[in-house]
């Protein structure tokens, strides 16, 4: 039997607790289906030294850290000051999830926009890519983010919800779109038609587990296995083999985060 081609899950969150208590049985099977590569995202300082920690213990598993925009606050020079010392881990490869998020609106806008200021200069700082979390803010999304796009490392735009006009636009800041099992949805039109119009060399592949579940697993926990599901359906869309999605998204996700070849 053949092994699956190799995929890396460029955004999960492995502290929750559908994974928490069963990392080994989770990893065994995101590497049956060809994961052998998991990037566990940090939303806030006690989830970021948790993905750090299992960065540490687990040699498939890289870490980020950052602050959620439905948890932002001005942060204060300790607050900051601890999560530069957490993003500054040799296994922590991003600053995030970061950004603006006005559809649950959990903060207010004026605070949301500040915390992404100060974690965005964080990221220039110490020289490693964001990973943004942006939902019916693109509009204030695209007034910040010229200001810090020549000192910030190529970033990830996670699990991309805009059409094509917003993809072009990212894609001339030099994001990479990262691309979650919704496109496996049959309504998901405009995520579909980005998926498969998006440069090859711009694409990631991701899970947003344990949420975002793909077909033919909607409505049920989601994992890093079932990235798999994700890359088949836009390869289909592409019109070109897996092999040749896994192969691109790998190696986009290898350079953005600056991760070595598994061997």
């Amino acid at each position: 039997m053949q092994n699956p081609p190799e995929l890396i899950d460029s955004h999960a969150h492995l502290d929750f607790p559908e994974f928490i208590d069963s990392i080994p049985a989770t990893l065994d099977r995101a590497r049956d289906s060809g994961v052998r590569t998991i990037i566990t995202i940090g939303i806030d300082l006690p989830t970021s030294r948790i993905a750090a920690d299992l960065a540490q213990r687990y040699d498939s598993i890289y870490a980020t850290a950052g602050i959620h925009p439905h948890d932002a606050f001005i942060a204060d020079g300790p607050a900051l000051k601890e999560l530069e010392l957490i993003a500054r881990g040799d296994r922590v490869v991003g600053i995030g999830e970061i950004g603006l998020d006005y559809f649950r609106n959990q903060k207010p806008r004026i605070i949301q926009q500040e915390c992404l200021r100060q974690q965005l200069a964080l990221a220039c700082r110490i020289d490693k890519p964001a990973v943004f979390h942006i939902r019916e803010a693109w509009e204030d999304f695209f007034g910040i983010i010229p200001e810090f796009v020549s000192s910030l490392p190529p970033s990830v735009m996670h699990c991309f919800s805009g059409d094509w006009e917003i993809a072009r636009k990212c894609l001339d800041l030099g994001l990479y779109l990262s691309i979650p099992g919704v496109v496996t949805f049959p309504k998901a039109d405009a995520l579909q038609e980005v998926a498969s119009r998006a440069p090859l060399d711009r694409l990631l592949v991701e899970t947003d587990a344990p949420y975002l579940a793909p077909v033919p697993h909607r409505g049920k926990d989601n994992e890093p296995a079932f990235a798999a599901h994700t890359a088949r359906k836009i390869a289909e869309l592409r019109g070109i083999p897996l092999s040749e999605l896994a192969e691109a998204t790998t190696r986009n996700t290898r350079r953005v985060f600056r991760i070595k070849d598994a061997g």
